[in-house]
């Protein structure tokens, strides 16, 4: 945008966008508000149409442009012009509080508020914001909602306050807090009755408990730590005053945590808490669930805080046992969401007993995680009117799934065989259990039954003599969940043959019926898996299953499970069997996929027509062939049992990748495939290095597919060190690099991870795998100007590559030094870190502080300490000037980091002798800017 538009052309284009019912014209006028708003003439645009007023979608335009311009173009304006925009946000605001609309009221809010925070000249905000408008009743909700999002805002991500400024605003925030204190007591006593008001000071008092300034004995003290309690005693209160309630005092409780500074405040909680439990009984008769979720999460919230004192004095003071009664009841409610709610709890108190490991507090806590698995049990009826199978897709199954993923993992406490034993013995002393109860016991039940002792003798044999029996006209989910049981104990099946014929019958006919068939063949493969040797002698059968797949009622992903367990049996077999049954396994899949190349069909996605279907199945296959623990022994100089197999399979997949190499999908799949044969017989695999690499070549420079790159990665993986094979694969590299260099060059890095992850990966190989290869090669200086500008670069795969390949590069200085190429491997790094040092470590910098997230800096910690290894002098060099360059003071006038700062992270960072050193100095540093 060239000029400033006026208001007028503004304004219209504003109601273009709400009340034009062209859906072009909305568009059009969108995109135009749009670029308005990133220029920087958004600024005295959104100040005058605020001045002005006109309408509701106008004055919130310019109040959430306001907003977004102080957020992210902060620096657009100059020093001068601070006071200025503070002043005028402040008129605005003193203009149009008393009439406008709460959305409006919340963007002008967080404008002041982020301004408040960036400009450093503005000292004491919240007493200078109460004293303009705490005067007045007409202006309280907006001096609530200010006073709310400020504390808020201290560690919003988007305004990079950095550590010292934060620090600054923490201690002034602090400063104020009994102003605020005393603020929000006078609202709850002059404005008792506008509940918008009270619903302000609830989170108003939760955000300033958020932020850790509150004293917690001044609070405890007073009237207003009993406001939230007494709203959510009261069963009249408005849900939305009700919400906000819960939200402050769940704030309260976070704090509460340390105990040893909020101790007063911890005991005040505690009391206020438990007396909630007769409100929550309330809700549950008045069928009001989102008060009962509330409750829940207030009760959720005192476990959390008081975990630990629990474990230290369990039943004593703070460590009230009362607290598992009440979070036991909110997981009784008969909405499974409630229950929902405590599940993380659970989680942590049985980690924190798993690593205690003390009898005395399991037998303590046995009788709570009973209850828990009987109330969960319960929550996982379905309903008694419900149709078919049970629904995967559904919020309800998600639920369940969690269910059996938190009794796995609390299961040791109460003991799998007694939860098993006990759900068993519920179901045959209960006469006439409807279906829904049979089939909850039984999906429970299969939660634990792979942590049964294989030498189980009682309760097990009937349990799967009574599923193998279900009736025909038995509920088919009954009949569903106890095909899935019956996979569940399929290592109790392994220590007991004698059953096993009689589950395969069972299962066998399971696949052929249209709603049982996916469930039994994925039971089929756990039988496979942990019955390999076994099953052997049931091969040819497997064989004719999966020759007759395309015909049966089985999803896809079924299916691949199926032929993976049907793989790990020829894992079992001699050499000569294997070779065979692998033949057999393949040509099937391999010969529908030529009839779908010689029929030209057009494809539709997840049917027989899809060509992703058996390549996912041939993949599945070979995938299992190269692990350790799984792959046939091979012998020096011996065949491969595969390669045969391999090599026949080849010509589908080369006309697979060619004709449909547009489609990304399907050679993504093609090339996932290819890497697992590959893979799976290693250099052996050496005949189809040529053609293949031939192909890949050529398909690239017309369909830049990052999984080509990824598939050259293995290939110099496995050829990378024979001698013969690396002028082929730097030919490839060259081939390579050209359009992708390119394509990124054109399209952005930041458009293109999947590429930036895959090409650096490959780089990566080959400093590994022949380091000379690429270091004599006149693309080494490309491939590092471009992973210096990929280092910023927030995607995590992405940038774990291109730091990975950083890594290796420095690393291949110093590393094998006793080996004959040394010397030279030294000379050529060192040749391109006199040129290119100093920029990288500009780079790392410049990533570390303003591109990526803390979580990602451990990889640049390891560029950065492979670097001193290499050379620590010149290091400390490179390191001073990239800090030099570092911006000293932020747009609003605060320091990001100070001389003394700068000087000890500079001694930190070479002075570390370990990786962990520099990767805590990176992410205290990187606080200076964030």
């Amino acid at each position: 945008m060239d000029s400033a538009p006026s208001t007028e052309t503004v304004v219209q284009a504003i109601q273009t966008l709400y009340h034009n019912p062209d859906p072009a014209g909305k568009e059009r006028a969108s995109a135009w508000l749009g670029e308005l708003q990133r220029s920087v003439f958004a600024w005295e645009v959104a100040d005058q149409l605020l001045r002005n007023g006109q309408d509701l979608e106008t004055s919130y335009f310019a109040a959430q442009t306001m907003r977004t311009k102080i957020q992210y173009a902060f620096h657009e304006l100059p020093p001068s012009a601070h006071q200025s925009l503070k002043e005028s946000l402040l008129n605005h605001a003193q203009n149009l509080v008393s009439h406008a609309s709460p959305v409006i009221i919340t963007q002008l809010a967080l404008a002041l508020a982020d301004l408040a925070l960036q400009v450093a000249a503005w000292k004491c905000p919240a007493k200078e914001l109460i004293e303009r408008f705490g005067n007045t009743v007409g202006n309280l909700p907006f001096l609530l909602e200010v006073l709310t999002v400020l504390p808020e805002e201290v560690n919003s991500r988007s305004l990079r306050l950095g550590a010292n400024r934060r620090g600054e605003v923490i201690e002034e925030l602090a400063g104020s807090c009994d102003l605020v204190i005393q603020l929000l007591i006078a609202c709850t006593q002059s404005c008792a009755a506008d509940t918008r008001v009270q619903a302000k000071v609830y989170r108003c008092l939760g955000s300033w408990f958020n932020l850790g300034v509150i004293q917690g004995e001044a609070v405890a003290t007073s009237q207003l730590l009993n406001a939230p309690f007494q709203a959510m005693h009261n069963p009249e209160t408005l849900s939305s005053v009700h919400e906000a309630a819960c939200d402050c005092i769940c704030s309260a409780l976070y704090v509460a945590e340390d105990i040893t500074r909020y101790e007063s405040l911890a005991n005040c909680l505690f009391q206020g808490v438990i007396s909630l439990s007769e409100p929550y009984h309330i809700s549950v008769a008045q069928e009001d669930i989102d008060k009962s979720l509330n409750y829940c999460r207030v009760f959720t919230e005192l476990a959390e805080s008081f975990l630990e004192l629990m474990m230290a004095a369990p039943g004593q003071g703070l460590g009230d046992l009362r607290i598992l009664d009440l979070l036991l009841a909110c997981v009784g409610h008969c909405q499974y969401e409630v229950a929902e709610i405590t599940f993380n709890f659970w989680y942590r108190l049985s980690e924190v007993l798993y690593k205690r490991d003390s009898t005395n507090l399991n037998t303590i806590f046995k009788p709570y995680f009973q209850r828990l698995i009987n109330s969960l049990s319960v929550h996982c009826q379905m309903d008694e009117d419900h149709e078919g199978i049970p629904d995967e897709t559904d919020d309800f199954a998600d639920f369940r799934i969690r269910v059996s993923e938190l009794i796995k993992d609390v299961v040791f406490i109460v003991g799998s065989i007694n939860v098993f034993t006990q759900l068993f013995r519920n179901l045959a002393e209960t006469p006439n259990t409807t279906w829904d109860v049979t089939e909850a016991h039984m999906y429970v039940m299969s939660a634990v039954a792979k942590n049964l002792m294989p030498d189980e003798g009682e309760v097990v044999p009937q349990v799967l003599q009574a599923v193998l029996n279900l009736p025909q006209d038995a509920h088919i989910a009954v009949r569903y969940t106890g095909t899935q049981l019956v996979g569940e104990l399929c290592e109790w099946i392994d220590r007991h043959p004698e059953v096993l014929d009689s589950v395969l019958n069972f299962l066998l006919a399971g696949l052929q019926h249209p709603k049982l068939g996916s469930v039994s063949a994925t039971s089929l493969q756990n039988i496979c898996a942990a019955c390999r040797e076994q099953m052997a002698r049931h091969f040819k059968g497997l064989l004719q299953i999966v020759e007759a797949l395309d015909n049966l009622h089985i999803s896809n992903d079924a299916a691949v499970g199926l032929l993976k367990g049907i793989s790990l049996i020829l894992t079992k077999m001699p050499h000569d069997q294997l070779a065979v049954g692998l033949r057999a396994l393949c040509q099937i899949q391999a010969n529908r996929l030529s009839q779908l190349i010689a029929q030209n069909e057009s494809i539709k996605e997840g049917t027989k027509t899809d060509p992703t279907i058996f390549l996912d199945r041939l993949a599945s296959i070979f995938s299992l062939f190269q692990y350790r623990h799984t792959a046939p022994e091979v012998q020096n100089g011996q065949i491969h049992p595969c390669q045969q197999v391999v090599q026949e399979v080849w010509p589908v997949l080369s006309d697979t990748c060619n004709k449909y190499q547009a489609d990304i999908r399907i050679v993504e799949r093609c090339c996932r495939c290819i890497r697992f044969a590959v893979r799976c017989v290693g250099k052996q695999s050496a005949g189809l290095l040529q053609p293949l690499v031939t192909q890949m070549v050529n398909v690239y420079q017309v369909h830049q597919h990052s999984c080509f790159l990824y598939l050259g990665s293995i290939l110099v993986d496995e050829y990378g060190m024979e001698e013969g094979c690396r002028s082929g694969l730097l030919d490839m590299l060259k081939a390579f690099c050209g359009p992708t260099f390119q394509m990124l060059k054109t399209g952005g890095l930041r458009n293109h991870p999947d590429t930036i992850d895959d090409l650096f990966r490959l780089c990566a190989r080959f400093v590994q795998r022949c380091p000379l290869v690429i270091l004599h090669s006149e693309m080494i200086d490309s491939i590092l100007e471009c992973a210096m500008a990929a280092s910023t670069l927030d995607h995590r795969d992405a940038n774990a590559s291109v730091m990975k390949f950083l890594r290796d590069l420095v690393h291949t200085a110093i590393a094998n030094d006793c080996d004959d190429d040394y010397q030279v491997r030294r000379e050529l790094v060192e040749k391109l870190m006199v040129v290119r040092g100093p920029q990288l470590v500009q780079s790392l910098m410049s990533a570390t502080v303003f591109y990526l997230p803390s979580y990602m800096l451990p990889d640049v910690a390891d560029v950065v300490f492979e670097l001193m290894r290499y050379n620590r002098a010149s290091f400390c060099v490179w390191l001073e000037h990239a800090l030099k360059a570092l911006p000293t003071e932020t747009t609003g006038g605060a320091v990001n980091a100070t001389h003394k700062q700068l000087t000890d992270f500079h001694k930190q960072i070479t002075s570390a002798e370990e990786v962990k050193s520099v990767s805590s100095a990176l992410r205290d540093f990187s606080r200076l800017y964030r």
